[in-house]
């Protein structure tokens, strides 16, 4: 069962100060923006794992069945020893798979939510007891400082659920180097990449049926007037999901439905009727553009598969970056 906001401990009402900062740039632009981290507060990470569970959100079901079936080859390819390093781990449905398969020697979660990181690695800890589990709350956008503990292990950066997409081509290729320089050369990675396919079947993805998606953004709104001390009519907006087909992305928008006036920590804001905050993108990626991305980012990828075709999942590899041409 999900919680409501009111059960939230009260640790969860701590303010981020990038977060002030981040609300409050974004809604003085003329086209307003959030970035879409600041959705994983604890109601808000508890939201995204039930539409990870939805029939119209397929990269989850793709991606699961892609490392079930690669799992004997996987061990193979990624040596003995490793310390799995997995980023924006959330509550870690996926990574008991690969767990299975390659059978690390530590298993570090990265996750911005502090108190749904430290639930979920403390039930991944009692399923694999013998496995030292070293959780990392922290915001993979910023450098991340690794536990001690793996310094000197092989490592194996695991990058699921196509979170690659959320990020501008740039922000991405950046995210991609800062990974290759955290884990070090000789590491792997292993991530996974949506790739483009007909705008019915994405835009159902990202605007279910059951509305999860929807509450899933207007959460961010709650999460601004309970930390930012804001009065954000909330009723006043509808979540939208559109295909933008040039830059080949979804994108989430909260469209404001009538003329309204707020304010955030005494700063007041207005916006018109249909005037939108974005606050998500998910591009989808070719064949080639993903290989092409992994490349810029410093990855060599060695091996894919992609199910049928709609999803893939790359091994990558830092291997030492050539002189020239």
């Amino acid at each position: 069962m999900l919680r409501t906001d009111d059960d939230l401990p009260a640790a969860a009402t701590h303010t981020d100060p990038a977060f002030r900062a981040d609300v409050m740039a974004g809604l003085s632009l003329r086209h307003k923006a959030i970035p879409a981290r600041w959705f994983y507060d604890r109601r808000g990470s508890e939201l995204f794992e039930a539409i990870t569970a939805l029939p119209e959100y397929y990269p989850t079901r793709a991606e699961t069945a892609i490392l079930r079936t690669i799992c004997p080859e996987l061990a193979g390819m990624t040596g003995e020893g490793v310390a799995l390093v997995e980023f924006g781990s959330g509550s870690s449905i996926k990574t008991p798979i690969v767990l299975n398969c390659i059978e690390p020697a530590a298993y570090v979660p990265i996750d911005i939510s502090g108190d749904f990181l430290r639930s979920s690695a403390a039930t991944l800890a009692a399923r694999f007891p013998g496995l030292p589990v070293l959780p990392v709350e922290a915001d993979f956008m910023y450098p991340v400082p690794l536990p001690a503990q793996v310094a000197d292990m092989p490592k194996l950066g695991f990058f699921p659920g196509s979170t690659i997409g959320n990020m501008e081509p740039l922000a991405a290729g950046t995210l991609l180097r800062a990974m290759r320089d955290w884990l070090g050369d000789g590491a792997m990675l292993l991530i996974g990449i949506d790739r483009i396919k007909d705008r019915e079947t994405l835009v159902a993805a990202y605007d279910d049926a059951a509305g999860v998606t929807a509450a899933f953004n207007l959460n961010l709104l709650t999460r601004i007037n309970r930390e930012l001390a804001g009065t954000i009519p909330i009723d006043a907006f509808a979540h939208e999901a559109r295909w933008n087909d040039d830059a080949a992305r979804i994108e989430m928008h909260l469209r404001a439905t009538r003329d309204i006036a707020f304010a955030v920590e005494d700063r007041d804001f207005t916006m018109r009727a249909d005037e939108t905050i974005h606050t998500e993108n998910s591009h989808k990626y070719g064949e080639r553009d993903a290989r092409l991305l992994l490349r810029g980012g410093g990855w060599t990828p060695v091996h894919e598969w992609s199910g049928n075709g709609d999803f893939c999942v790359i091994l990558a590899e830092a291997r030492p970056l050539p002189i020239a041409p």
